[in-house]
């Protein structure tokens, strides 16, 4: 979380205490968008006044309130509480907050407002359904905020779609709660989800009823001598079954008045029918219906490829309650935060929460792509977790969906089953399926102006028998195989084909891409930019270099430096022991005595009798200087950009540890890669002095850094990278970094499982904390791109063929089997990305596709 914190008394202030000796007052800004995102006034006046209530905070109030980024100002008392703590117990109430209470967002489709009469009864409605606590209603859309323990998203839901306004179509709206909204949109007319008697098959088999009544007519036709109306009650049942579902679309279409591809389809073979040629026309609408129902079920494999993820969770949990040690099997969705859920081994977790006892290794593949199960540990402090679960460690923390291996866990549960990580991606990823690109608003344009277009210039067809001397019945079949031709169905589902396959296969691969959008956004950076800590390196100090003085060894240093530093709680002092003791391999350390601090300047121990001094050069200023030799490798470290910790023991100069938060092992390869997949420039953004930056830089290969750097200057680099650079991705951990990710073109959140800020800022969240991830993304991104492209030209070709050559004499039955192939092809084009291979990065920097499961799978 992202804290601005400044001192409302001097800024020397001693021990919480002002010159005068009374109670200092310090004040603490807090983003609002990291404690409760995308809730309303009334949760932000909730989380005042349960902050208000504790006795050190002295006033709590909002500002910034009309700005994009408001903030909780909290005065408190420094003298009775630390800003840890504050921040501590706010996290904790806007938890709680978030828990109780849900925000759900349902956009209705344009032409599907909610009229002022209608507006009222509806929030009628929602008003007295238990559990609601407010309903706003716009022609646009409807807002509701909701007690979670009274009454559910789904049901709320239920209400709205339930009227007065007509329900959006189930395949192009999705409905979920807390900061996502429910889209309909308006190209919904290849997206099929019809029922039936059949279900789902309805529209294969009615296709396949007519093509079967079609090859009945053409024999008794054919080989027997029937009757001609017995011949034309068997085309007429073709025709039913052909038209069925084709007729419904159509009139749809028509009502909102947009005439689409199903409506020239009809025009034709009735057209055909009227000229008596009915065998053309059955024919005509059995290649329709067949192609029509080849791209629902084309899109429903690839929508379901998403679905499959909300069925990974278990539906029950064996929980263990009251103090007692039996198990009871509930439903998971009766779970509670804090109860104790029982994990026997090869089961899969029900919840969100961390490990409370047992050790044992999880397969998170499911949610973050990681195909090496991790190894999961007890939490050391129990209280302390379940007050900030979003500070839990990820060894120990887990999520719903995930399989646990050979040992049994027990886990407290942090989330409820509707906003666990797993829930919230199969939310997001339902969502992304509506989010459109600029290609898909292009064909939608495109439609709305060539198909009232085709209209015309068929009706001025149906003159050509005043230029050319030919029967009407001619000039009439011509212009319907017009008709049949200028139908851009390939073009109609191009884009959603393969904007649904790419988000699908990246949501298997750990990626979660937010929509079309996102995923053309991504395919177009120029430029990456790289947040330092925990992106491009690991996130902790680590002891980066071990130099000792002369007649000194290794062991001698690091034997000392752990015995004195193991008796500090400083992040430096933590790396050195836990490091120092690698590199001992197990040697015994003798133990430190009269440990005492100095602030900002290092530590001062006794090791066996001997007075041991440990950290910057500014804490040995009262002794001989160092050797020559010493100094200038200390020297040397520090233009390296190494925090230096010197250690002296008595008068003797024993080295220097040099420390640093280092590169991830894979991080120079990631760069390597990304610049072979046509990625111009990488830029690392940091916080960090630039001697630091300047050499992570250098160790990773990005091409340049920028050092002293606070989250607001990142945005100013974001937006002066894009003015001289070009589109520019920006990829951090989704706290710190929201404002730079939000300004970037693309926004890319690494770790993102279990980070409500991660995944509600970026557009493309890694849910596993492997950098190895992003070049499939950009990878996936780019072959999506590509497949796009080839569609549109494929489509858009087609139909430049096709309506010449069906002017110039080409038959309805020849022009049908073209055009509903092209269809077919654009789907089957579309589906390459569902199988697109992981890229594996070798050691050499090289880059491999694999069809098994990579560690990003």
């Amino acid at each position: 979380m992202r804290i601005i914190a400044f001192m409302t008394e001097r800024d020397d202030i001693d021990r919480g205490r002002n010159a005068n000796g009374q109670p200092a007052h310090q004040t603490l800004a807090l983003e609002l968008v990291d404690l409760l995102p995308g809730s309303d006034d009334r949760c932000a006046e909730r989380l005042t006044h349960e902050l208000a209530e504790n006795t050190v905070v002295d006033k709590v109030h909002v500002i910034d309130r009309d700005t994009l980024k408001p903030r909780l100002c909290v005065h408190y008392d420094a003298d009775a509480v630390t800003a840890s703590e504050i921040q501590r117990h706010a996290l904790q109430a806007a938890q709680t907050i978030n828990t109780e209470y849900g925000h759900l967002r349902w956009a209705m489709v344009e032409t599907e407002g909610v009229a002022p009469a209608q507006s009222a009864a509806l929030i009628d409605r929602l008003s007295s359904t238990p559990g609601v606590v407010a309903a706003v209603v716009t022609r646009d859309s409807v807002e509701v905020e909701f007690q979670r323990t009274r009454v559910t998203a789904q049901e709320l839901v239920d209400i709205i779609a339930a009227g007065p306004a007509p329900t959006p179509p189930a395949s192009s709206a999705t409905a979920f709660d807390d900061r996502h909204a429910g889209k309909a949109d308006d190209h919904s007319e290849h997206e099929h989800s019809h029922g039936g008697i059949f279900g789902e098959r309805s529209e294969l088999i009615f296709a396949g009823l007519a093509g079967a009544l079609l090859l009945v007519g053409w024999l008794l036709a054919t080989f027997t001598d029937t009757p001609r109306p017995a011949e034309l009650v068997v085309y007429s049942a073709a025709f039913f079954f052909g038209a069925f579902f084709t007729v419904q679309e159509a009139f749809a279409s028509i009502r909102q008045g947009r005439f689409e591809i199903d409506f020239l389809m009809l025009i034709s073979a009735a057209g055909a029918a009227a000229l008596g040629e009915v065998p053309e026309g059955a024919l005509l609408l059995f290649l329709f219906s067949v192609g029509h129902a080849l791209e629902g079920y084309a899109m429903g494999r690839a929508r379901r490829a998403i679905e499959a993820l909300g069925e990974l969770a278990p539906k029950t949990a064996l929980v263990r309650r009251d103090g007692t040690g039996e198990t009871v099997e509930v439903p998971v969705a009766d779970l509670r935060i804090g109860d104790i859920v029982v994990v026997r081994p090869n089961m899969r977790l029900a919840a969100d929460g961390f490990v409370v006892a047992g050790s044992s290794s999880v397969d998170q593949a499911p949610v973050t792509g990681e195909s090496v199960p991790v190894d999961k540990k007890p939490v050391p402090d129990i209280a302390a977790a379940a007050a900030t679960p979003d500070l839990v460690d990820s060894s120990a923390r887990v999520f719903a969906g995930t399989i646990n291996g050979a040992g049994a866990l027990e886990i407290q549960v942090t989330r409820l089953a509707e906003d666990s990580t797993l829930a919230r991606v199969v939310r997001l990823v339902a969502e992304a399926q509506t989010k459109t690109t600029s290609a898909q608003r292009f064909t939608d344009r495109f439609q709305r102006i060539f198909v009232p277009a085709v209209l015309v210039g068929v009706f001025l067809l149906l003159f050509t028998g005043v230029v050319v001397d030919e029967p009407f019945t001619a000039t009439l079949y011509r212009a319907l195989a017009v008709l049949v031709a200028a139908s851009p169905c390939a073009l109609a589902i191009a884009t959603p084909s393969a904007v649904l396959s790419g988000v699908a296969r990246a949501a298997r691969a750990g990626i979660l891409m937010k929509g079309g959008a996102a995923l053309e956004a991504l395919s177009r950076v120029d430029v990456l930019a790289f947040d330092k800590t925990g992106t491009l390196t690991q996130g902790r100090p680590r002891i980066a270099d071990v130099i000792v003085a002369e007649g000194v060894d290794e062991v001698e240093l690091l034997t000392i430096a752990v015995a004195v530093e193991e008796q500090s709680d400083h992040p430096l002092a933590a790396a050195i022991v836990r490091d120092g003791r690698e590199r001992l391999a197990g040697a015994t350390t003798p133990k430190a005595t009269d440990v005492r601090a100095l602030s900002g300047l290092g530590v001062v121990a006794t090791v066996d009798g001997v007075e041991v001094r440990i950290g910057k050069s500014e804490l040995f200023l009262d002794a001989d200087p160092p050797p020559t030799s010493l100094a200038a490798r200390i020297d040397g470290l520090k233009n390296a950009g190494r925090t230096t910790m010197l250690v002296r023991a008595g008068e003797r100069w024993l080295g220097v540890i040099g420390l640093m938060d280092v590169p991830r092992p894979e991080a120079s390869e990631v760069i390597q890669r990304l610049r072979g997949l046509g990625i111009r420039d990488t830029i690392m953004l940091s916080g960090d002095n630039q001697q630091v930056a300047d050499a992570v830089a250098a160790d990773v290969g990005v091409s340049y850094a920028r050092g002293n750097l606070m989250p607001e200057d990142k945005v100013s680099e974001i937006a002066a990278l894009e003015e001289q650079l070009g589109r520019v991705g920006m990829v951090g951990d989704g706290v710190n970094d929201a404002p730079a990710m939000a300004r970037a073109s693309v926004g890319i959140a690494m770790g993102a499982a279990g980070s409500d800020v991660a995944l509600e800022t970026a557009d493309v969240a890694l849910m596993a904390d492997d950098l190895k991830a992003l070049p499939f993304a950009v990878h996936l991104s780019r072959r999506s791109s590509r497949i796009i492209k080839q569609n549109l030209w494929a489509s858009l070709g087609i139909v430049a063929v096709l309506i010449p050559a069906t002017v110039m004499g080409l038959g309805i039955g020849p022009a049908v089997l073209i055009h509903e192939g092209s269809t077919l092809i654009v789907v089957a084009n579309a589906l390459r990305l569902l199988g697109l291979p992981m890229l594996s990065i070798t050691s050499a920097g090289q880059s491999v596709e694999t069809s098994g499961r990579s560690p990003n799978s």
